[in-house]
């Protein structure tokens, strides 16, 4: 990943920030179908819903730490339209839901990726899948994995 230089400290660019060759560079050994994503067909819902997660949880772990009024009310807006908006029906309806029950928590950045993972494990327990630590969504959303396996 390229650094950038910040008054004579490097630093690195931001993961969401690296220009896709870069990354795609990066990333060539790492996919476990390197035609799956080739074949240019549109996302089945396994697919549909880890990229959303995936957006979702990078939005949480980017948000601000002390946002503004004005952003907490955009966040909120906007978790409620994507509820309406998602092309799964089913998901849409659960996710709109959970958010009466559970409004998102967007007083500051690590509250709403407390929420996010909650409302994430809340769907994986539904599903049956494993639900996640939430204590380590900066490692997974944002600083990379302790052992060194992003760098």
């Amino acid at each position: 990943m390229a650094s950038a230089s910040s008054g004579g400290r490097k630093t690195q660019k931001c993961r969401v920030c690296t220009d896709f060759s870069s990354w795609s560079r990066t990333q060539a050994s790492k996919q476990e179908d390197p035609e799956a994503n080739n074949r240019g067909c549109p996302p089945d819902g396994v697919e549909l819903g880890r990229c959303s997660w995936m957006f979702l949880h990078t939005i949480a772990a980017y948000y601000p730490e002390t946002p503004s009024q004005d952003q907490q009310t955009d966040m909120r807006q906007f978790i409620h339209l994507f509820s309406k908006i998602y092309p799964c029906q089913e998901c849409a309806e659960h996710m709109q839901l959970r958010l009466k029950v559970s409004p998102p928590a967007t007083e500051n950045r690590i509250q709403f990726s407390q929420w996010m993972c909650n409302l994430h494990n809340d769907v994986n327990v539904r599903l049956g899948k494993p639900i996640f630590d939430c204590s380590r969504v900066d490692e997974r959303w944002l600083d990379g994995w302790k052992d060194g396996s992003c760098d």
